[in-house]
């Protein structure tokens, strides 16, 4: 065998792995198990995964910007966006998320036809105000808040599923109805893709000294946060490479009886909360700082709201951030009016005395915050145990596996 061909028989195998690993879609639960053990890192040094706080904060600069902070109450002097945990933790994401794109020759900037832009503005606003509502977003609101055994996360779970199927009907109203807008744009070629896997390592290499330089800072804070950089690009890379988005795991069983995202959500949930379980046992993080006080009312009204949000947008508040590091311009509309109303909601509801934070001494010993909109719902406070907890979250897992494998054998529930 000549030298070339000796080459190219050892270079072939680097090749397969290399698409094998950064370049084919990995399985949604693969996705869904790297999702759980970036999570446990984050809790064992009692942090959590957060979105929606990091995006207000982008709204509450937005709305400084334009003029209208003064009269909504925001402060002049807002945390800075590398500083704020969650906002930290947003940042990275996009950049793991754009890594991937990269190292998979699959980031394209995607323009879609105009009223789709319209739809973007109006899911934005109203994922804004669901978030609000439900004091997070289908990361902080629903899918942390089961992790963390929290009935808050089941109500906002029921508020998604009706609001995707009413979202579901009305765009499919507009598509039956609404012509304007709707003609494709040009796709132009990327000139530089051949050398995108090697942007992607440049991106990576990048992140990774930041996190270390703050690792060795003799700043607290910066040491802290230097965990959450690599955390926020796992999380990133993960959500690009198996296409994992919240939005996907409520609107597909409605649009096309397709249930895998939906079932990898709840093997990440069935694994997830015992590993919750286990460090809280223990001290390790505190569930109350994760658990938004919204149980029942916030939740369910806010998840309505927001699961009609998040069909017109075409993602969620991770699925949008993902999809801007892919290069979909709709995202980045949607983003940024899911910054502003989030902003804006969040003024004016405080302004009405909903979001004021109370205790009761009596309830729970005091340790429950209460609002106008719910309570913090930690459910082995209230059962009193771990075991009929985690009971019946396996039980509702359950319930929600068998309507799911239903509709994927008849579709009787398809909105389209």
């Amino acid at each position: 065998m000549s030298n070339s061909n000796q080459k190219t028989v050892w270079t072939e195998g680097f090749k397969q792995d290399y698409k094998a690993v950064f370049v084919d879609s990995w399985s949604a639960y693969h996705g869904a198990i790297l999702l759980v053990i970036i999570m446990a890192v984050l809790m064992g040094s009692g942090l959590f995964w957060g979105v929606f706080g990091g995006i207000k904060l982008w709204g509450d600069y937005l709305n400084n910007a334009i003029g209208l902070g003064a009269a909504l109450g925001i402060k002049e002097q807002l945390e800075s966006p590398l500083m704020h945990r969650i906002s930290l933790m947003d940042i990275t994401l996009v950049m793991g998320a754009f890594c991937a794109a990269l190292l998979s020759r699959q980031f394209r900037i995607n323009r879609p036809p105009p009223l789709e832009y319209i739809w973007a503005a109006t899911g934005g606003i109203f994922m804004g105000i669901g978030a609000t509502l439900a004091g997070g977003c289908t990361t902080g609101g629903f899918f942390v808040p089961l992790l963390f055994s929290s009935a808050s996360g089941w109500a906002m779970w029921f508020g998604l599923l009706l609001g995707a199927v009413v979202g579901l009907k009305l765009l499919l109203w507009t598509l039956e109805n609404v012509t304007w807008g709707m003609s494709p744009v040009a796709v132009f070629p990327a000139r530089f893709k051949k050398w995108y896997p090697w942007f992607g390592a440049l991106v990576a290499v990048m992140l990774l000294l930041w996190a270390a330089n703050w690792w060795h800072s003799d700043e607290a804070k910066k040491v802290t946060r230097a965990l959450l950089i690599v955390s926020g690009f796992a999380i990133g890379f993960v959500l690009h490479r198996s296409r994992f988005c919240l939005s996907r795991v409520f609107r597909e069983p409605f649009m096309t009886a397709e249930g895998e995202m939906t079932k990898a959500l709840m093997l990440a949930v069935a694994l997830g909360a015992p590993v919750a379980a286990v460090l809280i046992s223990y001290g390790t993080v505190d569930p109350y700082l994760a658990i938004p006080a919204r149980f029942w009312l916030g939740s369910a009204l806010g998840g309505l709201i927001f699961g009609i949000g998040m069909v017109f947008a075409g993602g969620c508040a991770s699925g949008s951030l993902w999809r801007i590091g892919e290069g979909h311009l709709k995202l980045v509309v949607a983003v940024i009016f899911f910054a502003w109303s989030g902003s804006t909601s969040n003024a004016v509801l405080g302004d009405f005395g909903l979001l004021a934070v109370d205790v009761d001494i009596d309830f729970l010993d005091g340790v429950a915050e209460i609002t106008r909109l719910g309570f913090q719902a930690f459910m082995p406070d209230l059962f009193g145990s771990w075991v009929y907890t985690l009971l019946l979250t396996y039980t509702l897992l359950a319930v929600w596996y068998i309507f799911i494998r239903y509709n994927e054998s008849t579709s009787k529930f398809t909105v389209f």
